[in-house]
């Protein structure tokens, strides 16, 4: 029986027994099952792949607008300030319908608010390392990118370089710019592009690979947990995250048996 090609990695054979849901997404469900998942590989990063890269890495941020602009309406600060809003327009025009309007208009200011906190965090990222990524990671000691392709299309993404933070240079290698698609989640791309960085950072003698999530990516969290990261740390990364409750968390794994790396 033919194998599958080195280097490729697949999901497992195909079951009926997947297809057993019921409800409205009955159809869609039982469409994909029909359907083997596509195997993946592991590549480093080509020219080729410049605005496959740069695509992937924008959608995969500001998907998670919305779950952004969720978590401010939940915090106690969000709601609070709605309340008070509230009153303080009701109280000054006499009409709760001005008040409710003054909230209408708090919550479209507050999602404007929350979507160009994500794209100014592109708009960073496109316009520095990504905008030259070989110079930034390929020819760049102690950095490298790589790419997941399935199907001959880019579908997942991930960078190691040395961390920003001083206190970490020469001891952690920073783990950065992990995106994989939204199509193509829940088959262990994300897994296998995290390994790559360990196995990288491992390789040259490092003692940790670190690095920052928001608090609104839980699948992300729940996948560097399992890989043996420990939060250890939290912050705001502007004004703007502090008014709007949201915080980047640091994450840290301490890599078994490595050797001192040399000074660098």
């Amino acid at each position: 029986m033919q194998g599958t090609p080195r280097g490729w990695r697949g999901a497992p054979p195909f079951s009926r027994r997947t297809c057993t849901a019921a409800g409205p997404r009955f159809a869609e469900r039982q469409s994909r099952c029909r359907q083997p998942m596509a195997s993946y590989r592991i590549r480093q990063y080509r020219d080729q792949d410049y605005d496959a890269v740069r695509t992937l890495f924008a959608r995969g941020i500001l998907e998670h607008a919305p779950a952004g602009y969720r978590h401010v309406l939940r915090s106690a600060r969000g709601q609070l300030g709605l309340l008070v809003l509230f009153a303080a327009a009701r109280a000054a025009a006499g009409y709760w319908v001005l008040g409710l309007g003054a909230v209408a208009l708090a919550l479209v200011a507050t999602w404007l608010l929350v979507r160009s906190f994500s794209s100014s965090y592109v708009c960073q990222a496109l316009s520095t390392d990504l905008c030259d990524i070989p110079a930034s990671y390929l020819r760049a000691p102690d950095s490298c990118f790589w790419v997941a392709e399935a199907g001959g299309a880019v579908v997942g993404m991930v960078a190691v370089a040395p961390p920003e933070d001083p206190a970490e240079r020469g001891v952690a290698l920073e783990l950065k710019r992990m995106s994989v698609s939204k199509d193509y989640r829940g088959r262990g791309i994300s897994k296998a592009l995290c390994g790559e960085v360990l196995r990288f950072a491992r390789a040259r003698g490092y003692g940790a690979v670190v690095l920052s999530t928001s608090m609104v990516q839980v699948a992300a969290q729940q996948l560097y947990e399992g890989q043996g990261f420990r939060k250890v740390g939290a912050f705001s990364p502007s004004l703007l995250g502090s008014l709007l409750c949201f915080q980047i968390f640091h994450y840290r794994c301490d890599l078994p048996g490595h050797t001192v790396a040399p000074p660098r």
